[in-house]
């Protein structure tokens, strides 16, 4: 996500054009970029645990659900290069509030939706803004912060995203059976207006502008066929449970993979002209690169649509309200932020090891939890709680790091492209496997029954999730074997 924007500095890249700030103006500024971040992470988890209550108002079909979730992140994920290469060019600081103010009216606009469609179209329309802001958060920090302040700084951007991890299904939880002023689950969206509009009337007052020197031309159809042919490739298999795989499904699939195909031969045309691309096509003959990539999306594929069904899970299958939810996710985030710091200390010595020892003890969380639930009866919180907390320990040993990690085997001449793609690559994951699994579990639980779907078949289709998910996060631990052993002490890419 911003990994490639600090990376281009590092690696050469022209030096911002701002002077460090200090003092008062230091702290203000790092506590509305440091909002920016928080805010895009909050509203990427509230919505999982709300999403139930969500379904319910609305009148909204599982795929309907997913796309909720699928659109936020996919349009982030679609908006991160982009977004951090106009801020390099037209100034961070501009982008940022740019960024902000789009998510302030487009949360407005979230709560104020009426149907699943409008929902959806604003939740895109959220992520894209997303998109915007976050990518500015860590050039403004680099450009705001003389070296020897750098390092809190960063420390309290890891933090603030523990922090989010934890408030999201509080938050979420609280706020949707709190039912303040009869809003229901819309105070997750409204919630996000005033302290926003603060946020914008702090930062016009105290962030610095910078920008890069160099302004290469932006490649927005790069950034367009790529999202286009990602968005083709899920539509079908999130829309599969209702639509059935006709031959309109297998033709939408075919047109994803062409224009996939077109995307590339884009980007090779644009390295032929000497423009810099969204994406550049020599990275995947770098072999680590290549394997990261397919462990990233491997790795984060199986994270949201895991919180997502295991949230309908609770709230639909055992009759849990969205803040008993909230309070059964907590552990997760809990081991998280416990393993997280341990996790960044030893990258360097045993990035690769930690990587796989996080995905390896993910996948046994989702066998625990399978076991867990595997009667059909209604689990204790104690159970899930046990389970959720070790797959909790499993992220915090792998998710901080293997960005950087994998960076390490990359020639310090790709790595801010590789960067960018990597953490583009993430949501993108994120939300193929919302839209994979979260097929296969709505289906499972329509298709185990003919009447209201009870425990019993929550139970069932949640543990087919858990059994794939468990694949997965072991297919990736696998992949990470072929990873660079561990990297130097900074954890930088490789020379040239």
């Amino acid at each position: 996500m911003t990994v490639s924007q600090g990376l281009r500095e590092d690696a050469g890249a022209p030096a911002a054009s701002s002077a460090p700030v200090s003092g008062t103006g230091a702290g203000a500024t790092l506590l509305v970029v440091l909002f920016g971040s928080f805010m895009d992470l909050l509203d990427a988890t509230i919505v999982t645990v709300a999403a139930p209550a969500i379904a319910r108002d609305l009148g909204a079909g599982d795929a309907q659900i997913q796309w909720m979730i699928a659109a936020y992140v996919l349009a982030l994920g679609s908006g991160l290069i982009t977004g951090g290469r106009l801020g390099d060019q037209y100034g961070r600081k501009r982008l940022f509030m740019i960024g902000l103010a789009g998510f302030t009216a487009t949360s407005a606009l979230c709560a104020l939706a009426a149907d699943p469609a409008t929902l959806i179209g604003t939740r895109a329309a959220q992520g894209l803004a997303g998109g915007i802001m976050v990518p500015q958060v860590f050039g403004i920090i680099r450009a705001s912060f003389p070296p020897d302040a750098r390092a809190k700084a960063f420390g309290a951007y890891g933090a603030v995203q523990g922090l989010a991890s934890v408030a999201g299904p509080l938050l979420g939880g609280l706020l949707v059976d709190a039912d303040l002023f009869g809003l229901g689950w819309r105070t997750i969206f409204w919630v996000n207006v005033p302290v926003s509009i603060l946020a914008l009337v702090i930062g016009a007052k105290v962030l610095p502008e910078s920008r890069a020197t160099s302004t290469a031309r932006l490649d927005l159809l790069g950034a367009l066929l790529a999202a286009s042919g990602v968005l083709l490739l899920l539509l079908p298999i999130v829309q599969a449970e209702s639509w059935g795989w006709s031959w309109g499904s297998y033709a939408l699939l075919a047109a994803g993979i062409v224009v996939l195909a077109l995307f590339l031969a884009h980007e090779r045309r644009l390295v032929g002209r000497g423009e810099e691309p969204v994406f550049d096509p020599s990275l995947l003959g770098i072999r680590a690169f290549t394997i990261g990539l397919g462990a990233s999306v491997l790795f984060f594929g199986g994270i949201g649509s895991f919180f997502l069904t295991l949230s309908v899970y609770l709230q639909n299958g055992t009759d849990r309200t969205a803040w008993e939810t909230g309070l059964v996710i907590l552990p997760y985030a809990l081991g998280s932020i416990i393993t997280s710091g341990l996790g960044v200390a030893l990258a360097a010595k045993a990035g690769r090891a930690l990587l796989i020892a996080g995905s390896l003890t993910i996948a046994a969380s989702q066998l625990v939890l399978l076991a867990v639930i595997a009667d059909g009866e209604e689990p204790g919180y104690r159970y899930l709680a046990l389970a959720l907390f070790i797959g909790g320990l499993g992220l915090g040993l792998a998710a901080p790091i293997l960005v950087n990690v994998v960076l390490a085997g990359v020639p310090v001449r790709n790595a801010g492209a590789a960067g960018g793609v990597l953490s583009t690559a993430n949501q993108i994951g994120g939300a193929i496997g919302i839209a994979g699994l979260g097929t296969v579990f709505f289906s499972a639980v329509t298709g185990s029954t003919t009447g209201t779907p009870g425990l019993a078949d929550h139970a069932h289709a949640l543990s087919i999730v858990l059994v794939v998910s468990a694949v997965l996060y072991v297919v990736a631990g696998l992949v990470m074997l072929a990873l660079p052993k561990p990297a130097n002490d900074a954890l930088r890419p490789r020379p040239a």
